[in-house]
C-alpha cells in the first residue's frame, strides 16, 4: 500500500479522498486542512462519505511531510495564489513524495514550461526523490488523452477542437465565477483569467502538447474572447443574483494554428444561466454542462462525455474525473521514479481491482 497525503478539501480535496479511499493499493494516511474549523474532522465526513476513515485532518504539515508519505494529492487552489502552491508542491517533493496536483497551469505541459518553474520543481524533485505530474479535466484529460486517443481512430485529420460546455451557476466556487470569470459584472470589467495571455497561459500548454503528440509544428497560438449579457436577471441556489446587462456568457478559443489555419482548438463555453447566449454550443442533452471532441476529417468523429458526482452535480462529476485521472497515475509514478511527468509520459489505465466496489 502506498501511503498518501491529500492536502486540501474543497470541491477537489472531497473528491480526492473518496478517489484514495477506493483505489486498492492506496492507504489515506493524512488530511491537511488549512481552515481551523476543519482540524481533527474525520476524513470521511469532509469527503461526504455516509463512514468514518478514522484519519483526522490537521494543519500540521511539516509533522505530516516529515512522517515520509510517498503520495501526496495537492488539491489546494492556485488560482489566486500560484505562489504558495508552488512553494507547497516544492516542499512536498522535497520530502519525497510523488506529487499530483491540478493547481500549476504552467505544467501541464511540462516540457514547455517556463525554464525557471521547470527548473525549481526539477531541483525540488532531484533534491528529495520527488516526482510531480500535473493535470487536470480541462485543461487535462477532455484536451489531452481524449482527443489523442480518438484521433487514433481517423485516416485523415484537418482540425482537432476540445470544448467544455458549462452553465457555472451550479459551481461551487463563487469568487471564481464573479471574479476571475467575470459573471456578473458590467463588460468593462476586466476579469483576470479573460485578459490578454492568460487564457493561453492556462490552455496553450495542452494546444503545444497535443501538436507534439499529433507530429504537428504550430506556427502561433492565438487567443479569441466573447462575451454577452444577461438580457433578463437571474438567481442562482449557491451564488446569488446576476443582474440583467451584466456579464451572463463568455466563449473563449486557444487555437493552434499552422499555415493560418487553426487546426488545434480549446474552446470554453461558460454561462451562468442556461437562457443566456442560446447561439453558441450548448450541452447535447441540454444539461449542465459537457466535454466534447470533435474531430474533423475523415471520417468525421464527435465524443462527449458527461459525469456526475455529488447528487448529480456535472461540475462535482468534472472534478472526480479530474481527480480519477490523478489518483490512479499514482502507482505508476511511484515505480517510474524522481522526474516531471505529463500526459503523454503517463497512461490512463483500467480502474483494476474496483468492479463491483462499493
Amino acid at each position: 500500500m502506498i501511503p498518501t497525503v491529500v492536502w486540501g478539501t474543497g470541491n477537489v480535496g472531497r473528491a480526492a479522498i473518496r478517489a484514495v479511499e477506493a483505489h486498492p493499493m492506496l492507504s489515506l494516511v493524512a488530511v491537511l486542512v488549512s481552515a481551523r474549523a476543519k482540524v481533527g474532522k474525520d476524513a470521511g465526513e469532509l469527503a461526504g462519505l455516509d463512514r468514518y476513515l478514522g484519519v483526522a485532518a490537521t494543519d500540521e504539515v511539516g509533522r505530516v511531510l516529515d512522517a515520509g508519505p510517498r503520495a501526496v494529492v495537492y488539491a489546494a487552489s492556485g488560482d489566486v495564489r500560484p505562489d504558495g502552491a508552488l512553494a507547497d508542491i516544492g516542499r512536498a517533493l522535497r520530502a519525497g513524495a510523488v506529487v499530483v496536483t491540478p493547481s500549476v497551469y504552467g505544467m501541464y505541459d511540462c516540457r514547455g514550461a517556463p525554464p525557471e518553474l521547470r527548473g525549481a520543481l526539477l531541483e525540488s524533485a532531484a533534491a528529495g526523490g520527488g516526482a510531480l505530474f500535473v493535470s487536470g479535466v480541462d485543461p487535462g484529460w477532455a484536451n489531452d488523452v481524449l482527443p489523442l486517443l480518438v484521433s487514433g481512430l481517423g485516416s485523415a485529420i484537418d482540425t482537432v477542437r476540445c470544448q467544455e460546455i458549462f452553465d457555472y451557476a451550479t459551481y461551487d466556487q463563487e469568487d471564481a465565477v464573479r471574479h476571475l470569470i467575470g459573471m456578473g459584472h458590467p463588460l468593462d470589467y476586466q476579469p483576470l483569467m479573460l485578459a490578454e495571455g492568460v487564457p493561453t497561459m492556462i490552455w496553450g500548454g495542452q494546444v503545444r502538447l497535443m501538436a507534439r503528440a499529433l507530429g504537428a509544428e504550430l506556427d502561433d497560438i492565438e487567443e479569441r474572447v466573447e462575451r454577452r449579457t444577461l438580457d433578463t436577471s437571474v438567481v442562482t441556489d449557491g451564488m446569488g443574483a446576476f443582474e440583467a446587462g451584466t456579464q451572463g456568457a463568455v466563449r473563449l478559443e486557444v487555437r493552434g494554428v499552422v499555415a493560418g489555419d487553426p487546426v488545434i482548438v480549446v474552446e470554453h463555453v461558460t454561462r451562468v444561466h442556461a437562457g443566456c447566449a442560446r447561439d453558441w454550443p450548448l450541452p447535447p442533452d441540454g444539461g449542465a454542462g459537457a466535454h466534447r471532441v470533435i474531430i474533423e476529417g475523415r471520417p468525421r468523429i464527435e465524443v462527449t462525455v458527461e459525469a456526475t458526482d455529488e447528487g448529480g452535480n456535472r461540475a462535482a462529476g468534472g472534478n472526480a474525473t479530474a481527480v480519477g485521472r490523478l489518483v490512479n497515475a499514482i502507482d505508476w509514478l511511484v515505480e517510474a521514479g524522481p522526474g516531471l511527468y505529463d500526459a503523454l509520459d503517463v497512461p490512463l489505465r483500467p480502474a483494476v481491482g474496483r468492479l463491483g466496489k462499493k
